[in-house]
């Protein structure tokens, strides 16, 4: 909160005051930061951007290798084919990453934020396009504070053309996982999106054109929870960007100061405009450019690497060294974290690798509650709704059983091509006085031809009127 504003006459008392709940915002020009961290957060954008916008141009049994088909309610991941049935798969995967989350978090900080968080990787590369066109901070500062002119004009129209098209691509290839690429290629060619396709490609555009090209660090301060509850997921023993207070102090440009010169360099290269140096804030979204910062003045004034470093809270006040700290880094709250990541992951793996590629639900036709038929046999019709989940097509052989006798009335074998569903009726028969009256429990078999291992078995009812 920013200190009121008073209203104040020469010799009175305040007569009003205002209170800004909160700041205005002060535009951040953060400088290259060059390093290893720097190299490593550049690494992590290539990755996560090479498997966003290459995935949907690979290919897998003639299809697309990864596509979430709504129409069809069908997700393909590679040679897996999930249904909505298969939903407790993607809970598991949602507990897999919050997990996931959770350990980093507790082992390393706001790491996640600061090298593979899509708005830190979105902000990186928009930042990139806007000094290759305006040039370096200083440029960029100049640019600013000129007025109008044909070339700040200019710079400035290439600039957001260049966002633009940029998160144009961006949301083409969102909607790329939802809707076959070819399929939405070609609809793009001819300008026919869909009503959906156009909504979802520009919502994501503008999306990434606002969040990377003008919000920046708005998004890490105000927007996202995650600054919020972190503190609850750090303890002393969590890696974070700490400075070293102990030698960098008092700061001086002597040589009879501390090491810390306070040439400002962590500040400037802050892609949250933070000073790290007043201790550990929530804005610090952990990705140690002033580290890289701090390391490069340190090597021109003879002075050793580390001033601004990666470390903990119990290290700073101990002394402790690196050796220290990854020992300490395998406490309880992470072996535990590890345990049930592990457990989870070995359930899902057992479970997939014994999921079988075929369902059925059988459905008993409640317009026939059961009928004599010529010779006085008793007949029962159902219809089984049959998922092929594979992308092999497969010949069925359907049989009855839980009755003396009973038989299917209709074909008994069905084919169904690469994940087809199909509801087929069935007209089952017992001879006269088998069963009870009323309902007596029978059992459908579906088994493949090709493969007799492959075989499901539903429980149904059959009817036996007075």
């Amino acid at each position: 909160m920013n200190a009121p504003d008073k209203v104040q006459s020469k010799g009175k008392a305040p007569e009003e005051q205002v209170i800004r709940m909160y700041e205005a915002r002060q535009q951040i020009y953060p400088r290259e930061a060059k390093g290893r961290y720097a190299s490593l957060r550049w690494l992590c954008v290539w990755l996560t951007q090479i498997v966003f916008y290459g995935l949907p141009w690979l290919m897998w049994n003639e299809r697309q290798a990864v596509l979430f088909d709504l129409g069809t309610r069908k997700f393909y991941l590679f040679g897996l084919v999930l249904w909505p049935q298969d939903f407790i798969y993607l809970a598991a995967l949602l507990i897999l990453c919050a997990w996931g989350l959770f350990l980093v978090t507790a082992i390393a900080g706001r790491v996640w934020c600061g090298f593979a968080c899509p708005q830190t990787v979105y902000t990186e590369i928009f930042m990139w396009i806007e000094a290759k066109i305006e040039g370096s901070r200083s440029a960029r500062i100049a640019l600013d504070k000129q007025g109008p002119s044909v070339k700040k004009t200019t710079k400035k129209i290439a600039k957001h053309l260049a966002w633009g098209v940029f998160a144009l691509w961006t949301g083409f290839t969102f909607v790329a996982y939802f809707t076959p690429l070819r399929e939405l290629g070609e609809s793009a060619f001819k300008l026919a999106f869909g009503p959906w396709e156009w909504f979802w490609v520009i919502f994501y555009a503008l999306f990434t054109y606002g969040n990377a090209g003008w919000l920046r660090e708005q998004v890490c301060k105000y927007m996202c929870p995650y600054a919020r509850f972190q503190s609850s997921m750090f303890d002393r023993d969590t890696l974070i960007i700490t400075y070293d207070e102990k030698r960098g102090e008092p700061r001086s440009k002597k040589a009879t100061g501390g090491s810390c010169i306070d040439c400002t360099m962590c500040v400037q290269v802050c892609p949250t405009g933070i000073d790290i140096r007043n201790g550990l804030q929530y804005e610090c979204i952990g990705c140690a450019a002033c580290v890289d910062a701090c390391n490069v003045v340190m090597d021109k004034i003879h002075e050793p690497r580390g001033l601004i470093r990666y470390s903990t809270d119990r290290a700073m006040a101990t002394g402790m060294t690196s050796q220290d700290i990854r020992r300490r880094a395998m406490r309880p709250r992470i072996l535990l974290y590890c345990a049930a990541m592990l457990l989870v992951t070995a359930a899902v793996g057992i479970t997939l690798a014994l999921r079988t590629p075929l369902k059925m639900d059988v459905i008993r036709d409640r317009g026939s509650m059961g009928r004599e038929v010529d010779g006085g046999a008793i007949e029962n019709v159902y219809r089984l709704q049959i998922m092929n989940t594979s992308e092999k097509a497969q010949r069925y052989h359907i049989a009855a059983g839980g009755l003396p006798g009973i038989a299917l009335a209709t074909p008994d074998t069905v084919a169904l091509a690469s994940t087809e569903t199909r509801a087929v009726p069935v007209r089952v028969q017992v001879p006269h006085g088998v069963g009870n009256t009323g309902s007596n429990k029978i059992t459908f078999t579906l088994t493949a031809d090709d493969d007799p291992a492959l075989q499901v078995t539903e429980k149904a009812v059959f009817i036996v009127p007075r």
